[in-house]
C-alpha cells in the first residue's frame, strides 16, 4: 500500500494511482475533467468549524493536527472506508487544494492512516 499526497492543481500522473480528493469544498477553478478524480471523500475532511479556525496558519498547525485527529477518531465510518480503499489499491494519492505541501490536512490524514493501518 502506497499513500501519497498531492495538490489537485498539479498534473495527474499514472503513478498517482487511485486519486481521492479529501477537501470538503470543491477547489476553485478546477474542472472535473482536469481533476481526474476516482473519488471525492469530502466527509473525511476537517469540519467546517475546524477548517475556518485553522485558516492555514502555520502557528496553529500543531493544535489543528490534534483536533483533526480527534475528528478522525470520531469518524470511524469514513476512516474505515478509506482504509478499505488503501487495502484494495496498490497506490492511493490524497488530493488537496491548499498551497502549503506540509501545513495541510492531507498530510495529517496521510500520517493518521499510516498509523491506523500499521
Amino acid at each position: 500500500m502506497g499513500i501519497g499526497i498531492k495538490r489537485i492543481y498539479d498534473e495527474p500522473q499514472p503513478t498517482d494511482g487511485y486519486r481521492i480528493l479529501v477537501d470538503r469544498l470543491w477547489p476553485r477553478g478546477m474542472k472535473k475533467e482536469r481533476a481526474a478524480l476516482d473519488m471525492w471523500m469530502k466527509d473525511i475532511a476537517p469540519s467546517t468549524e475546524l477548517r475556518k479556525w485553522f485558516a492555514h496558519d502555520p502557528e496553529r498547525f500543531a493544535d489543528f493536527t490534534q483536533r483533526y485527529r480527534e475528528e478522525l477518531d470520531a469518524n470511524e465510518t469514513m476512516v474505515e472506508e478509506l482504509a478499505g480503499l488503501l487495502r484494495e489499491r496498490r497506490t492511493v494519492t490524497l488530493l488537496y487544494a491548499a498551497k502549503d505541501p506540509i501545513v495541510n490536512h492531507a498530510a495529517v490524514l496521510r500520517d493518521y492512516m499510516r498509523e491506523h493501518m500499521a
